[in-house]
């Protein structure tokens, strides 16, 4: 009885990894969160940069660095060295975040963005490998949604830290000031340099960790090897990250909807604690109930909040569909991920997140390009207004949500639809 109830307890407990992965993402997010969620704000009040090139940039730097995300994922699938490849994505991310300090142009902003998200494509695919390879199908919800509720904790934590800092340099000012933005900048580099140190010191390589003799895999023999579900999937994912354009976007509907930068540190800060306090027991729920049914249920709510954007009338509206809005990330994010890796077999999870991971990142460019552009025009057009993209969104939530149902539920009981 002993026995069996000592192998009950070693069979539930988490690998080390879990613990290590959630604390290198927390400490990461610190870092990004302090400093990205303002570089809407910077860019609009400080460099006085229409929202097309703001949609350009984030679409840019999300879409061209997530090819990377393709080969860093069949690479350490080839090499079994899962590790070593997130370790050079996270401090190569380290390395370039400080040099946004100097940043004078839109063109300065796009590079370091650029750079960063190369470092993020580097190390995405193989931590997640990592992550899936160090726990069981039936834990895998749950080590997930705690991967996430660390991200966003840290998120949070780092929000915290840049609002104390623009409470104490420029106080309730309506727009973001150059000189409050660099200390940001300064601040951001310490917790993102311990989560290198972090992970390189206390992760371990798990599963195979032997390298493939086999030459690394073309775009397309990758794609071909992979299961018909998490094809299906992968489809509707890219038609609903078709429109989702940037959250930069929501960040510059509250600031047009009234609120000041403290008030926006505020909002994006409730949306951050609702995503953290909900991303574990969601992903918990989602190790004993179908997870596309999850899915699905935050694709209707994001529609839900991308519609009440667009008819928001004042910043307090676009406040309280923020926070809504961190719960649709926690119903999907971890969940989404979660749910690739019930698709597919370990040797396989490296090219596989690849593919997830860079099918949205590409869909992110034309989504934030043409979210940008609705909104305020390109060239002499003025665009449709503010409203314009939050519709789109909407309506591409309510179809992929549609299709999700009707597609990937139908693929799972027949493999080869």
């Amino acid at each position: 009885m002993n026995t069996n109830q000592s192998a009950s307890r070693e069979k539930t407990r988490l690998h080390p990894n879990i613990w290590v992965l959630t604390v290198v993402s927390f400490l990461t997010d610190i870092s990004s969160e302090m400093l990205f969620n303002l570089l809407p704000l910077f860019l609009a009040n400080v460099l006085g940069v229409r929202t097309a090139a703001i949609g350009l940039i984030d679409g840019m730097a999300e879409s061209t660095a997530s090819l990377v995300k393709i080969y860093s994922g069949a690479l350490s699938d080839r090499l079994g060295k899962r590790k070593t490849l997130a370790v050079v994505g996270y401090g190569f991310s380290t390395l370039v975040k400080p040099l946004l300090y100097f940043a004078t142009s839109w063109g300065w902003v796009l590079g370091v963005r650029f750079s960063d998200r190369i470092g993020k494509g580097i190390r995405n695919a193989p931590r997640d490998a990592l992550l899936a390879g160090s726990v069981g199908k039936e834990q895998r919800g749950f080590a997930f949604g705690l991967h996430r509720a660390g991200d966003t904790a840290g998120a949070f934590t780092g929000l915290g830290i840049a609002a104390l800092i623009i409470w104490a340099t420029q106080g309730d000012r309506s727009q973001l000031s150059r000189g409050t933005f660099q200390i940001v900048v300064l601040a951001s580099v310490i917790p993102a340099l311990l989560a290198v140190i972090i992970l390189l010191v206390a992760a371990k390589e798990v599963g195979e960790s032997q390298p493939h003799a086999t030459p690394m895999p073309t775009l397309m023999a990758g794609w071909r090897q992979m299961d018909q579900r998490f094809k299906a999937f992968l489809a509707v994912i890219v038609l609903f990250t078709m429109g989702n354009s940037s959250d930069a976007f929501i960040i510059l509907r509250g600031q047009e909807r009234g609120l000041n930068v403290m008030q926006i540190m505020g909002m994006i800060l409730t949306f951050n604690a609702m995503y953290s306090l909900l991303s574990w027991p969601i992903g918990a729920l989602s190790d004993r109930v179908e997870r596309q049914g999850i899915i699905i249920i935050g694709w209707l709510l994001y529609s839900l909040v991308y519609l009440g954007l667009a008819v928001a009338k004042s910043g307090a509206q676009v406040w309280m569909l923020y926070a809504a809005y961190g719960i649709y990330y926690a119903l999907t994010e971890g969940v989404a991920k979660a749910l690739v890796a019930d698709f597919i077999p370990q040797a396989q999870r490296g090219t596989a997140y690849g593919l997830y991971n860079a099918a949205v990142g590409l869909a992110m460019l034309p989504a934030s390009l043409i979210a940008g552009i609705l909104w305020q025009g390109i060239g002499g057009w003025k665009g449709f207004g503010p409203s314009a993209p939050f519709l789109v969104g909407a309506a591409m939530a309510l179809l992929s949500s549609v299709l999700l149902l009707a597609w990937v539920r139908s693929s799972q009981g027949n493999p080869a639809a």
